[in-house]
């Protein structure tokens, strides 16, 4: 079976941002965080267009998608809009998310940082276009 790389390029300024990682060995994708500066509080049903802090490069016939997580919208009411977002292999952008609020509650939006990733996950320069 052919290895094929996915390049992710670290675009946040924060020295302190980590790349994505899996959260398990059984993970199908990995978590992204909000790269903000400050908390975000989301009231109900508002929506917010979070930065991640990074960019990727795909092989051109992959896509990338992302996904609610379902225990934050049971629990909490927290989902995305736009789902599944599709990351197309041609864009080298930063990756934004946008979340809503579908609760009665407001819900905050802290800064999370991650550890490196214990799986194959590289940070390498990418180029700027497709």
């Amino acid at each position: 079976m052919e290895t094929r790389r996915i390049l992710i390029k670290k675009v946040s300024t924060n020295p302190l941002f980590k790349l994505p990682k899996y959260e398990s060995n059984g993970a199908a994708g990995m978590d992204l965080s909000a790269d903000i500066d400050a908390e975000v509080e989301l009231k109900p049903l508002e929506r917010f267009l979070f930065p991640t802090g990074i960019a990727i490069s795909l092989p051109k016939d992959l896509e990338a998608q992302i996904r609610p997580r379902s225990g934050l919208a049971i629990k909490n009411g927290i989902t995305l809009l736009n789902t599944p977002g599709t990351v197309d292999s041609d864009y080298r952008g930063e990756i934004k998310v946008i979340l809503v609020n579908i609760s009665n509650d407001k819900y905050t939006i802290c800064l999370l940082y991650t550890s490196p990733s214990p799986r194959d996950v590289e940070e390498s320069r990418m180029p700027s276009s497709a």
